[in-house]
């Protein structure tokens, strides 16, 4: 072998050491979509049946705006049940309503999002009455502000509880 030739049998006409490779770069790969890594689509639960099906109770658009939301908004049941419902009956520990605990849930993640570090979610810190029929005292809870794409991939607000899918 003369310094002329590479290892691999090419030329060297930049006079590179014996032992240096030349690097070919592999062709173009086509793009892989999710369906040929995982298959086709079982099943799809869009956010319009969640609301429809009530897993997903939507925030009415005015409040949210007025909360300083320019996306649609919802929460899931489980979230409205334990820091937004509130009956006539609830108020003989104390009296509230929903739509100002509502208020309450929409303000404290406006907040939780502005002091957040940007990402797709943040922790919501929020003091509610129990509706257990006794306190009278607010309690500290917690809940999740996620920002996603909705059905037609438009940026929507989903706020549950912690550990909910």
């Amino acid at each position: 072998m003369t310094d002329k030739t590479l290892i691999d049998g090419t030329a060297n006409p930049d006079n590179l050491g014996p032992d240096a490779m030349r690097w070919t770069p592999e062709p173009e790969q086509p793009a892989v979509s999710l369906a040929d890594l995982f298959g086709a689509v079982i099943h799809r639960y869009s956010r319009a049946q969640a609301l429809a099906d009530g897993a997903l109770v939507a925030v009415g658009a005015d409040i949210a705006r007025e909360a300083r939301f320019g996306v649609p908004v919802a929460l899931t049941a489980a979230a409205w049940a334990d820091c937004v419902a509130w009956t006539d009956e609830d108020n003989r520990q104390t009296y509230q309503d929903e739509s100002g605990r509502l208020w309450d849930v929409l303000w404290m993640t406006h907040h939780a999002i502005r002091r957040s570090n940007g990402g797709r979610s943040c922790t919501v810190e929020l003091y509610r009455v129990p509706r257990d029929g006794e306190s009278h005292e607010s309690e500290q809870t917690w809940l999740l502000a996620t920002c996603g794409p909705g059905d037609d991939g438009e940026p929507v607000i989903t706020i549950s509880l912690p550990g909910e899918d």
